[in-house]
């Protein structure tokens, strides 16, 4: 420890990612990785990536320089047109471009929350979504969509027992990461319900709404939202939006849709934070999508289907002591072990007699809760490789 920094008290709540720091351990050939959430590259539109940052090149003036903090206008219009076919009819000034949906939820933060507020979320939860709050010390509390006993009024009276109010829930309402579950219309509803009568902001993470394939689609919290109040300006709802999962990560391209205030305000994070996202990648990526968005995405729908069949199928045939989720789309599935069990401890086991990675759940849980859940990731694997490594996790289970 160097004495001369006198650390802010936010850094006392900031951790490193165990995501992040785990696929630093096995990023080995040997071993078989179920633990990051990325994407398969084999999905990533490299041809026409090339193309569209060949084609923003001829352009250097604008490719290469500033650019407005709200982000480049083509693709907010392009964002704005999806935002209505999704339900939600928004212009560009209701999108604000952010380096991925991650940048997006720190902007969100960094807006809404106090020393002591509480953020209301379900447990498990999206670690990275809890990064970004901690930072701004907020306490959390379980969001209960299940018709339990708790009410508005003890969720208001918990956080000022801690000094704050209740500022927002934060969902992933579409094949959520850690679990891969979705919620269903009457849980969409009673949680913008609720949101009313707190009168909080619903942080809606859409990360990996398109990647539907199995089941109904249903609507968005924001487009319900927007229905119920008769516009975007009198919605409560923050919607993030991300092309890392439909297009690539690495472009670092994301967005928040949401009434023109908290955009400006948003703007205003920005324009001290980063001033904007890349340029020449918010050129490249318009390109792409103007080119044809819905093609990638089916091919990655139905990659990611082929991976997400070869995992329940070998879960049913190695791992019976488990028991998981079935996601209708998305990324993960989430598995418990039986009551008492460390799925930190079987990790290490895991690694080191099998080779096998997985991210144990207690890390999704605001409270350290959830030691006997993990998380299943079948989104990098072959569909070989995925049958394989549930039959070696199936022998030290």
């Amino acid at each position: 420890m160097n004495a001369h920094f006198r650390y802010a008290r936010r850094m006392d709540g900031m951790k490193a990612s165990e995501i992040r720091e785990l696929l630093k351990l096995v990023d080995r050939p040997e071993v078989i990785s179920f633990a990051g959430g990325i994407p398969d590259p084999a999905m990533f539109p490299a041809e026409a990536a090339r193309v569209a940052y060949a084609k923003a090149l001829r352009r250097p003036n604008a490719a290469l320089q500033y650019g407005i903090s709200e982000g480049y206008g083509p693709l907010r219009e392009w964002i704005a047109a999806q935002m209505l076919r999704d339900g939600v009819a928004a212009t560009a000034d209701n999108i604000l471009i952010t380096a991925g949906s991650q940048q997006g939820l720190d902007f969100l933060a960094k807006a809404l929350i106090s020393p002591g507020d509480a953020v209301l979320t379900q447990y498990p939860t999206y670690l990275g979504a809890l990064q970004a709050f901690s930072a701004y010390e907020p306490s959390y509390d379980r969001l209960r969509l299940d018709g339990g006993n708790r009410t508005p009024a003890s969720y208001l009276g918990r956080a000022a027992a801690r000094g704050g109010a209740v500022k927002a829930l934060y969902l992933v309402p579409d094949f959520a990461n850690p679990t891969g579950l979705s919620l269903s219309l009457p849980e969409r509803e009673a949680a913008l319900g609720l949101a009313r009568e707190l009168d909080a902001v619903v942080i809606e993470d859409a990360a990996y709404r398109a990647l539907r394939f199995s089941g109904e689609d249903l609507p968005s919290l924001q487009a319900l939202d927007v229905a119920a109040t008769g516009g975007l300006e009198a919605s409560r709802v923050a919607y993030l939006g991300t092309f890392s999962k439909t297009v690539a990560p690495g472009m670092r391209v994301g967005w928040v849709c949401a009434s023109r205030d908290l955009i400006a305000r948003l703007t205003l994070i920005n324009q001290a934070s980063a001033l904007h996202v890349s340029t020449i990648n918010q050129i490249a990526m318009f390109d792409i999508a103007a080119g044809g968005l819905d093609p990638i995405i089916a091919v990655a729908r139905a990659n990611y289907r082929r991976k997400r069949d070869a995992l329940l199928d070998a879960l049913e045939r190695y791992a019976r002591d488990l028991a998981w989720t079935v996601p209708e789309g998305g990324l993960f599935s989430w598995a418990t072990l039986p009551e008492g069990a460390d799925a930190a401890a079987l990790l290490q086991r895991s690694l080191a007699k099998v080779g096998v990675a997985f991210v144990p759940g207690a890390a999704f849980h605001p409270d350290g809760s959830g030691a006997n859940t993990l998380r299943l990731s079948y989104s990098l694997p072959t569909t070989e490789r995925i049958e394989e490594g549930i039959w070696r996790l199936a022998k030290v289970l």
